[in-house]
């Protein structure tokens, strides 16, 4: 059976170039910092107004439950360490596949976690890449990279 990543990651589904590959890796990691600084303005930009994202409780969350986390303080993460960043492309779609250690607060409980988050982007022609899809999931250490 044929693993999602047998082939170069950087080049996408339908041959998609290298610099539409390149521009997702680069939003992906600018919600990483938006996330790690809880910048409500720069999160606003990159979600899409119709997200969902399944949480690690299982729940379905929205763009505005997640911007009220961030602004209230009631999730603060000082901590986010990418061990691997997987990349398709296909055409307007934007997948990536997160693999890392997050640290911070959420409801004024401490967490450190290692995660694997899939996110499904769709490219507006005016805001770029926008996260429109999220899961994550507890990694544990024998977890690997494009595994």
């Amino acid at each position: 059976m044929r693993k999602p990543f047998d082939d170069d990651p950087a080049i996408g589904a339908d041959g998609a170039d290298i610099a539409s590959v390149e521009a997702l890796r680069a939003a992906e990691r600018r919600l990483q910092r938006a996330q790690l600084s809880s910048d409500v303005a720069a999160l606003d930009r990159l979600i899409d107004d119709r997200l969902v994202f399944t949480g690690p409780d299982g729940r379905l969350y929205s763009k505005q439950d997640d911007l009220h986390a961030h602004r209230s303080g009631q999730q603060t993460m000082n901590r986010v360490d990418e061990e691997d960043l997987a990349v398709l492309v296909a055409g307007g779609t934007g997948v990536t596949w997160f693999l890392g250690t997050l640290e911070g607060t959420l409801a004024g409980e401490p967490f450190l976690a290692r995660v694997r988050y899939t996110r499904t982007w769709i490219l507006d022609e005016d805001k770029g890449w926008r996260l429109l899809a999220a899961h994550v999931s507890p990694a544990n250490r024998d977890t690997v990279a494009h595994g």
